[in-house]
């Protein structure tokens, strides 16, 4: 074995996990080139879904159909992730998108995309981001080891923020400059990049024993949230964050179009403001979050995001709107960095990737949130609608204080 290998025993299944640390940073890479193809392609399918549609509620359900497979399948994934290797099942995933995202570079070029060809995309690559908890995190996880997960959490959501700051411009340029076939052709480039960093994860981290059915290791997952006080708490703020805080992401194109009057590069930089907040604010809790105030953090998060939101619902300028979008990116990362570090930490080390499973389907309530949004935006306006669905959030959060405190 080299030198920057080394052994770790974890005490659930007893066996010797080969891990190398340099992995942790190829899983980061991979994670990071992800989140940068979903943002781009996020800016760029809302800009010209709006553009042929002049529907509010039709660019919230392409955007809402990545969050879908959470809910349908996040679960039943993360007892599935535990019978197979989980390297070579994360090249699968990614190799899938990077097909999808070919196919609609082709379509492009031959100028015959259609708002369904979006629709289907979005889908098929929102399977692949509900397997990134159980797959990709539960092996950065077993890597870095339980004392640094927050830190390993924190670093990862830091990348997907940087993500935020580099995938909605780029895909604003793109779209402007060179047409949306632009956007997917690089979306293929990044994924191939990552299925070779991922090819080069030397760790191996043992399936999990017996021989149980999946179905029935799943309900085994979902049993222990709703026993586990903790747990329960944890996946119920996740719940409100989802349902009334991140769809407002769909409502940024729009907003920034019809109030802001702003063209598809002014969009793009918008949009990427808020990465720019969530990347500080990754960075700040790398360096200074510690273990007692992860429960403050994580919760504080989702009601300073919603306050930001509502904001930049109410921006009259883009100086200001941009201001708010700072907020709800720092936020948003003390909330995604604490989201998967308190469940991790909780769950039976034997069941991280069910626990973690569990936790996708929550994030998976999402689309709930995106159609009420989206219809509530064709009904009143976009700035009115994410307004008044960030006030609802904030008293969803208070009327659930009882549950949550206990976290």
């Amino acid at each position: 074995m080299s030198d920057n290998e080394n052994r770790q025993t974890d005490g659930s299944f007893g066996h010797v996990l080969r891990t190398s640390p340099m992995d942790f940073w190829r899983l980061w890479y991979v994670g990071m080139l992800v989140s940068t193809v979903r943002w781009l392609e996020t800016v760029a399918m809302g800009i010209v879904v709006y553009q042929q549609t002049g529907s509010a509620l039709v660019v919230a359900m392409v955007t809402m159909l990545r969050l879908v497979p959470m809910g349908l399948f996040g679960a039943f994934l993360g007892a599935f992730a535990e019978r197979f290797d989980r390297r070579l099942t994360l090249v699968g995933v990614v190799g899938l998108m990077a097909v999808t995202s070919a196919l609609l570079a082709v379509v492009a070029w031959t100028g015959t995309l259609e708002v369904w060809h979006f629709a289907v995309a979005s889908f098929i690559n929102g399977c692949g981001w509900a397997t990134d908890n159980p797959l990709r995190r539960v092996m950065m996880g077993e890597v870095m080891g339980r004392d640094r997960m927050a830190t390993a959490m924190a670093l990862d959501v830091g990348a997907g923020n940087a993500s935020r700051m580099v995938g909605p411009a780029v895909g604003g340029l793109l779209l402007a400059g060179v047409g949306i076939e632009g956007a997917f052709v690089l979306s293929v480039l990044m994924y191939a990049s990552a299925v070779a960093a991922i090819l080069l994860v030397r760790s191996r981290i043992p399936s999990a024993p017996g021989s149980g059915a999946v179905l029935a290791r799943t309900w085994e997952g979902v049993a222990i949230v709703f026993t586990d006080r903790r747990l329960g708490a944890i996946m119920a703020v996740t719940v409100i964050y989802n349902v009334f805080a991140w769809p407002f992401t769909s409502m940024i194109p729009v907003i920034g179009r019809d109030r802001l009057l702003l063209g598809p590069e002014g969009v793009g930089l918008l949009t990427s403001v808020d990465g720019v907040g969530a990347f500080t604010g990754a960075l700040v809790l790398a360096l200074w979050l510690s273990q007692g105030w992860h429960a403050r953090v994580y919760v504080g998060g989702v009601a300073a995001y919603l306050v930001g939101l509502i904001c930049f619902a109410l921006a009259p300028t883009p100086l200001l709107a941009g201001a708010a979008l700072l907020v709800t990116g720092f936020s948003g990362a003390a909330f995604s960095t604490l989201q998967a570090t308190l469940v991790y930490l909780a769950a039976p080390v034997d069941m991280r990737s069910r626990i973690l499973g569990v936790l996708s389907v929550c994030i998976g309530t999402g689309p709930i949130g995106f159609l009420w949004l989206g219809w509530l935006a064709d009904l009143l306006g976009a700035p009115e609608a994410t307004a008044i669905t960030g006030v609802m959030g904030l008293l969803a959060l208070a009327a659930t204080w009882p549950l949550w405190r206990r976290i």
